[in-house]
């Protein structure tokens, strides 16, 4: 797949991957789920589920380290900013030719356009916050929470994952 075709994914994922409701006892599921997978697969990871006013779950694996915590903040940032995936934003300034600093102004110390970063969707009421990993490389940190969204939500994943190959490392 091209960045285009893409990008029409990573938007479709936000599109179909929405709460009806999300609560604490939510944010508990979620970052449960995440935990485990992270534990089964013996993967360092740091998840991190907030709202925008406040923090609901946080909780980190062996191996990790304090960057992986400065990754979680800078893309919840991001996510926040502009109420899409952080990987979205990649694909998006991707396809400009230009990062987050040259496009927004903004700091690449405040800000990450990386994979990693995942709005929390309420229908009808929009993005109330951010489910947000860092650990592995930032395609694998983006779908394995798309894995879990689909699995939480009754969504086949198959239907939205990327492709295996990556059109940043060709």
């Amino acid at each position: 797949m091209n960045l285009a075709d893409e990008l029409a994914v990573l938007i479709r994922q936000e599109e179909t991957l929405q709460y009806s409701r999300f609560d604490e006892t939510t944010a508990w599921q979620l970052g449960s789920y995440l935990y485990d997978q992270a534990t089964t697969e013996s993967w360092p990871l740091v998840i991190a589920i907030n709202r925008f006013d406040r923090p609901l779950f946080l909780a980190a694996r062996p191996g990790i380290t304090a960057d992986n915590h400065e990754w979680v903040r800078r893309k919840q940032r991001t996510v926040q900013r502009f109420l899409r995936s952080s990987y979205r934003i990649r694909y998006q300034l991707a396809l400009d030719n230009q990062d987050i600093t040259q496009r927004y102004h903004l700091p690449a110390a405040e800000y990450a356009s990386v994979g990693g970063g995942f709005p929390i969707i309420v229908k009808g009421a929009g993005v109330i916050g951010s489910v947000t990993v860092s650990g592995l490389p930032d395609r694998q940190d983006h779908q394995i929470i798309v894995n879990a969204l689909c699995e939480l939500l009754g969504h086949d994943r198959r239907a939205l994952s990327l492709a295996a190959d990556c059109p940043f490392e060709r």
